[in-house]
């Protein structure tokens, strides 16, 4: 895994690492504290910001979606949220201080957007799903501006929502959509959403809404939380996941090998 240096990407604070590739996905090595920060910072200097997390599913992914690739690419931050990354940037000799789970970042962000006064646009789930999630925003936080929000099931007409949400004048801009089309929806629209920052949430919004349950603290702390999910819906997750690891692990050692030989010739 080499260092990731794009020419177009903006000055980061001095204090943080830049970012590592693996498997050409570019990755910041940041804590959650370290995130939220250098995101306030590119808010206060009025950059947009792209946001992202991978884990090992994603990144094998991207190796057959160009244009899922190319979306992680663009992104002006990207944070491991899976343990099989963060093995697999330790076994490079590139440390991950820790994971950076999606869903935690985003309820990070929802209190700070709170206390800077920004307004935020919630876009995903089913129409029932995401009402029940802004209930819960609203009672989690209740001062933050809710900007507006609309469900998930809008493909034969994304520029009105689109132009919806460049109307609504919010800064910020959470997407409760499954990978990759939320990635591709970032991507494609960045230009014409009007926000400062865009981030995919997954199902967060889910969450929220109390629809699906997040794994005990122990095992989020522990990073087993696929094993939760698994172990939920072991009929429906269980091969997924097997063999997305088996091909993510089958990728690594392909591109370790090259680059052992690239340098050993």
């Amino acid at each position: 895994m080499e260092q990731w240096s794009p020419e177009t990407e903006p000055r980061r604070t001095p204090s943080l690492p830049g970012p590592v590739s693996i498997l050409g996905v570019p990755i910041h090595p940041w804590t959650m504290v370290q995130t939220i920060g250098e995101i306030e910072r590119r808010l206060n200097s009025g950059l947009f910001t792209q946001h992202g997390v991978v884990n090992t599913a994603k990144i094998v992914h991207a190796r057959r979606d160009s244009e899922l690739q190319d979306a992680l690419r663009a992104c002006d931050i990207v944070n491991a949220d899976g343990m099989g990354v963060i093995l697999a940037a330790r076994m490079f000799h590139h440390p991950m201080p820790e994971r950076v789970t999606g869903i935690d970042l985003f309820l990070n962000l929802l209190g700070l957007a709170q206390q800077r006064n920004e307004s935020v646009f919630l876009l995903g789930a089913e129409s029932e799903v995401l009402d029940e999630a802004v209930d819960s925003v609203r009672r989690r936080y209740p001062e933050l501006k809710l900007a507006g929000w609309h469900h998930g099931y809008f493909w034969d007409d994304e520029e009105a929502v689109v132009r919806r949400i460049r109307e609504s004048g919010a800064s910020m801009l959470f997407v409760g959509i499954t990978s990759p089309r939320k990635e591709r929806f970032i991507h494609r629209w960045r230009e014409k959403l009007g926000v400062r920052f865009a981030m995919g949430v997954g199902g967060a919004f889910d969450v929220l809404a109390g629809k699906t349950r997040r794994s005990p603290p122990w095992m989020q702390r522990a990073g087993l939380e696929w094993l939760f999910r698994v172990l939920m819906e072991p009929r429906r997750l269980w091969k997924r996941y097997l063999e997305t690891n088996l091909v993510f692990g089958m990728l690594l050692l392909k591109d370790g090998s090259r680059r052992l030989w690239g340098r050993t010739r």
